[in-house]
């Protein structure tokens, strides 16, 4: 019998990544996403519109439900406990296919907070999906207090490959998070800049875009700080993976997060890990052993870290890396879950 994969996901570069990671599982694999193009451009899908709008959602949950009855999927599996994934299993009542659900960090640490309504949604998917995965503890704890009950969660995250890059470090400070407010890059040049007065040849470099960047560039001019930092946009892997290999710190501080996947790509590229003190973060990261955790974000953070001895640290999180997050040992922890699931039928 031939084995179907129905994955559902936004088209953006972490879906792309893990239809890769799994597609020799299956022999046929079908994205149901949001839009044409993007990251998931050649791949095969269909766009659905799941916009707040009653009538085209009406319109994208029927076409779910004729999605699943002609494609006959053997697992459904949605990436990101969203709208997508509750009309999915509303559909999939007819059908009784096995279902897994990821979650991805807001769709479970910050939307359920600030709306009663996709609380809900979240609460339907997690009662009703008997497989799950999370990239964290902490978050897999948090679905279960959304749930009210023990969940069966697999940890897992998409992993990362190890780059051939030769390790060449300067004085340069690393950040790559989006450009929104929940990431707090501002921060990051506010403690950047007041660093600088005594260390005044150092460089940060920011990659990535939001809807902040321009404030972002308004800051730095604002600071005075223009020949010290540089905003390089958004950048392909080879890219990414050029200033991790230069920076001697990665800096990440955003309010919420689950695991990041940059936090893994920085500890492998010798970029000392730099962190907001959540509880995703203190699964990986042991403040002064293989990392910094900032508990204020206000503070001239950057000015108490540089010039410790880290020494020490990179063997630490490159051992940390190929236990948990090569591709290869997540691959690993996906496919037992497809496998626990076919081994039942």
């Amino acid at each position: 019998m031939q084995s179907k994969l129905l994955l559902l996901g936004n088209n953006c570069i972490h879906t792309f990544n893990y239809f890769q990671l799994v597609k020799d599982y299956f022999d046929e694999i079908l994205l149901l996403t949001d839009k044409s193009g993007g990251a998931c451009e050649g791949l095969p899908l269909k766009v659905l519109d799941y916009s707040p709008n009653p009538y085209k959602m009406l319109k994208a949950c029927r076409e779910t439900k004729r999605i699943i009855k002609t494609y006959k999927p053997t697992i459904i599996h949605g990436q990101q406990i969203n709208k997508a994934l509750f009309f999915a299993v509303w559909a999939n009542k007819s059908f009784k296919i096995p279902m897994v659900a990821t979650a991805w960090g807001s769709d479970v640490l910050v939307i359920p907070k600030q709306n009663i309504v996709y609380r809900k949604i979240v609460n339907y998917v997690l009662r009703n999906v008997p497989y799950l995965t999370s990239d964290s503890k902490y978050m897999a704890e948090q679905m279960e207090q959304i749930a009210g009950r023990k969940l069966d969660i697999a940890i897992a995250n998409f992993g990362i490959n190890l780059p051939k890059l030769t390790i060449c470090k300067q004085d340069v400070v690393y950040s790559n998070r989006l450009h929104e407010k929940l990431y707090r890059i501002d921060a990051i040049i506010i403690a950047f800049s007041r660093f600088l007065k005594n260390n005044p040849h150092w460089k940060l470099v920011i990659a990535g875009t939001g809807s902040e960047t321009e404030n972002l560039k308004q800051l730095v001019k604002t600071l005075s700080v223009e020949n010290n930092v540089k905003f390089v946009g958004w950048l392909n892997q080879e890219q990414n993976f050029y200033y991790y290999s230069i920076a001697k710190y990665w800096v990440s501080i955003p309010e919420s997060d689950a695991t990041a996947i940059s936090l893994f790509e920085a500890m492998a590229m010798e970029s000392i890990p730099v962190v907001s003190d959540l509880p995703a973060n203190r699964e990986w990261i042991v403040c002064g052993e293989n990392g910094f955790i900032v508990d204020d974000t206000d503070a001239d953070f950057l000015s108490k870290i540089v010039g410790v001895n880290v020494e020490t640290f990179v063997p630490k999180n490159k051992e940390i890396v190929l236990k948990n997050a090569t591709k290869k040992a997540n691959k690993a922890k996906f496919l037992a879950v497809y496998d626990k699931i076919l081994n039942k039928q």
